[in-house]
């Protein structure tokens, strides 16, 4: 099931995909809640601390992810159609 939304294919609701195209943004998904529908774009282009944790990752690295969570909890919390939550599912 593949959805077309303003020129862009997504794999489906609540599926996010690479943008590497796009001048700021690296990843875009087609978040739905309810019968809310909104494009989300988030992630900094290119960013290296991206990923998901890795067996023996740096001391640096851990800070670095409770940081982002810890900043940016509030929005996170708001749910799916926010680009925080995304971005910590997603990236972080």
């Amino acid at each position: 099931m593949s959805i077309d939304h303003r020129g862009e294919t997504f794999a489906g609701y609540n599926k996010p995909k690479r943008t590497p195209k796009h001048p700021k943004k690296s990843h875009a998904v087609l978040a739905k809640e309810g019968t809310t529908i909104k494009l989300i774009r988030f992630g900094e282009q290119g960013a290296s601390t991206a990923g998901k944790p890795k067996a023996g990752e740096s001391d640096k690295m851990k800070k670095k992810r409770a940081s982002f969570k810890a900043r940016h909890g509030k929005n996170i919390a708001r749910g799916k159609l926010s680009a925080a939550y995304w971005a910590d599912k997603v990236k972080w």
